[in-house]
């Protein structure tokens, strides 16, 4: 498994002349590092008597950044998954009309998963952002900058599996999916651009 591998190993991998891994596991990653810092900050908040109103909501968001790194580490290694099934997919035979048309199934099935599993890391990368936020705003502050990368680096992740979803939609057939796929899509960009403006002003006001 990708996510298995140390760190210089997976770079290798990344940086060989094979399509996969590629962005869609790359963006994944950069959601649970985001996820990752955030905890972090969490941790760093909690049990300190100078941010004592704001325990609760430290803890709650430290269980909900825990569950995101987890996930979103699955997606990693799912993604490149994805790609894979495809790839297969067009190498299914098609010598006959039936082959022809189990084939185009197998192909447009697996572009709808290849595109529906970025759309899901792009979701919880939104989510990151404005965890990332929230804790940088209310969190410890000698972390602030660890909470403002923790959100750049989820916008980068949320970005990049975009990019993913619409590469595979541009090679489907079925419009509804298509349509409803792209609004989603637009309403994740939308909020984005509301969150991660928040993120920047938060840090800039933190940071200096």
């Amino acid at each position: 498994m990708l996510i298995e591998k140390n760190v210089t190993d997976f770079i290798d991998v990344l940086a060989s002349a094979s399509p996969a891994p590629g962005g869609g596991s790359v963006s994944a990653l950069a959601g649970s590092l985001g996820a990752a810092l955030t905890a972090m900050v969490c941790r760093l908040t909690l049990g300190n008597e100078k941010y004592s109103d704001v325990q609760a909501k430290a803890g709650s968001m430290l269980k909900q950044a825990d569950e995101l790194k987890n996930l979103l580490q699955k997606y990693v290694d799912e993604d490149t998954e994805a790609f894979n099934k495809v790839m297969a997919a067009y190498k299914l035979p098609k010598d006959t009309e039936e082959q022809k048309t189990d084939r185009s199934q197998a192909i447009q099935q697996a572009m709808q998963n290849a595109a529906s599993l970025p759309l899901k890391v792009a979701e919880y990368c939104l989510t990151i952002i404005t965890m990332a936020e929230q804790i940088l705003r209310l969190g410890n502050a000698n972390a602030a900058s660890d909470a403002a990368v923790a959100g750049l680096i989820s916008h980068a992740g949320m970005q990049g599996a975009i990019y993913n979803v619409r590469i595979n939609l541009a090679s489907i057939k079925d419009q509804q999916f298509v349509e409803t796929t792209q609004a989603q899509v637009d309403a994740i960009k939308s909020q984005a651009a509301v969150q991660y403006g928040k993120l920047i002003a938060t840090a800039d006001k933190a940071i200096g």
